[in-house]
């Protein structure tokens, strides 16, 4: 399955059926045509984790409506994978456009880790300021809802990793 991010929550919002009710894993969920849109993977109280075909994509709780059937969404399944696919496209432009040598990067909460000097192939080297250098996979960053490249690592992570790799 491919990794995602948050779909668009304000515009599946906007198209929310009904108030909210409570979905459990394996339940199926039905669009606005009639048909299945996917099976909920797992939810919480803010969230539903939706499987639809090859996507593991993340709704918020407030965008379902529920009808004899179960769970529903005011929109069809092509209608999903359609905006779906058009926010990781957006997503994968955003991080080839901030993926660049001499970019700096935040880790995931968020710390400085350094400045990319290096991009080869599929693994980044960023130059910390102690002037160690990381590589880490390209699969391992992305650009945080303000634009800033980002590794998707806790800095407390990435340090215990670097640390076992060495010891």
């Amino acid at each position: 399955m491919k990794k995602i991010a948050l779909t668009a929550a304000a515009a599946l919002a906007a198209i929310a059926a009904n108030p909210a009710l409570a979905q459990e894993a394996g339940d199926t969920v039905m669009g606005n045509d009639g048909n299945a849109i996917g099976t909920v993977a797992d939810a919480n109280e803010q969230a539903v984790m939706l499987t639809v075909g090859e996507y593991q994509i993340a709704l918020p709780k407030n965008a379902f409506g529920t009808s004899d059937t179960g769970p529903t969404l005011n929109i069809t399944r092509d209608q999903l994978v359609q905006m779906h696919e058009q926010q990781l496209a957006a997503a994968e432009a955003a991080l080839a456009a901030a993926l660049v040598e001499g970019a700096a990067v935040v880790t995931a909460d968020p710390q400085p880790l350094g400045t990319i000097e290096t991009i080869d192939g599929t693994n980044i080297v960023i130059t910390r300021e102690d002037e160690t250098k990381v590589t880490l996979p390209r699969e391992m960053f992305a650009v945080d809802p303000n634009g800033a490249l980002m590794a998707r690592i806790m800095m407390a992570d990435l340090e215990a990793a670097l640390a076992a790799q060495a010891g």
